[in-house]
């Protein structure tokens, strides 16, 4: 049982970190689009360049939140009841973003088109600050009783941390979205797009070291964990990463340069499964009432059951997702325009 508790603890980060990954690329892309397009022909170059992506995308979020409501369901009850308020304004932004998609190019209006591409920009820029704070609350630590409740008020999570978490995770998916347009498109905005990756590295920098310097400050376990054995290398790598990619974008290696993007996104989601681990969320009233994943695993069989389901299943889907991409992996050109 122990076994198949941690298979799903990974399973559920990979989709996660499948998640912030591709999403946030799109996220990226949406929240440069009224500032990197300088006309309607090259807005909509920007949004055809994750045109074919951004829905497909989503399907890691459904499918990492499926399985920890059948593998956890006490951690899935907890945690949504928690972040009530952030997950209705993430799902409320992602639906206001897949209907500013579609309606965009319904008139010719530049006002009508102008509204929806900051609806796109909103769409972008609110998912990726909230999962920001939720990831940062569950390093925090969060006022969880002894029966698994949260006790805390609408503003618990909004403390210094994880508000600087949120505005991390959106200036590092600014700076993943614009790397991909660059490998996406062609002609001038090539270059631009290049540009501003290597400023907003610089912002993403910065807000990493303020998160660091106030995770030392107002959390007791967060130095000892980020400087254990086991994670250190991940630090190393992580940094390492992150100094590589401003280095390939500046030389115009994109392709490289979003190698190493993906590589930060990987390392990060180590760093924080194995702080976490084996709790899935810690209670800063007492350790002992620590959502772990033993107790808040499904039972046995229902475990063994979805198992076999997800071995099955998930293959598909990604097969489905690499096909995806490489069937629209050429770079868009700016005569040819598309849908958006």
């Amino acid at each position: 049982m122990m076994g198949l508790q941690i298979l799903w603890f990974i399973l559920i980060a990979v989709l996660l970190t499948g998640f912030f990954f591709l999403e946030g690329f799109d996220f990226g892309v949406g929240m440069l689009l009224p500032f990197l397009g300088k006309n309607d022909s090259e807005r909509r170059m920007i949004l055809n360049s994750i045109g074919p992506f951004w829905d497909g995308n989503e399907v890691w979020l459904i499918a990492a939140g499926g399985a920890m409501f059948a593998a956890f369901p006490g951690w899935y009850a907890t945690l949504l009841s928690s972040f009530y308020p952030e997950m209705f304004l993430i799902f409320f932004a992602l639906i206001i973003r897949g209907a500013a998609f579609e309606f965009r190019s319904q008139r010719e209006s530049p006002r009508w088109r102008g509204f929806w591409d900051w609806m796109i920009f909103a769409g972008s820029v609110i998912p990726g600050f909230f999962w920001g704070v939720v990831i940062g609350n569950l390093l925090h630590g969060m006022p969880i009783d002894a029966q698994m409740n949260y006790t805390g008020t609408v503003l618990t999570p909004l403390n210094p941390f994880s508000l600087l978490v949120g505005l991390a995770f959106d200036s590092f998916f600014f700076l993943h979205g614009a790397i991909f347009l660059s490998l996406r498109v062609n002609g001038d905005m090539v270059k631009r797009s290049q540009r501003v990756a290597t400023w907003s590295w610089i912002v993403n920098l910065v807000l990493i070291a303020l998160v660091v310097v106030t995770g030392l400050v107002t959390t007791n376990s967060f130095k000892q964990v980020l400087l254990s054995p086991k994670i250190v290398p991940l630090d190393y790598l992580t940094l390492a990463a992150l100094l590589l990619l401003v280095w390939l974008n500046m030389s115009g290696r994109s392709g490289w340069a979003f190698a190493m993007s993906f590589a930060v996104i990987l390392f990060s989601g180590a760093i924080v499964g194995m702080y976490l681990f084996p709790d899935l969320m810690v209670s800063s009233l007492n350790p002992l009432w620590s959502l772990t994943i033993s107790n808040s695993a499904t039972n046995p069989y229902s475990m063994t059951v979805i198992s076999w389901i997800a071995l099955t299943i998930i293959p598909f889907v990604i097969m489905y997702q690499a096909w995806n991409y490489w069937v629209f992996r050429h770079r868009i050109e700016p005569h040819a325009i598309g849908h958006y």
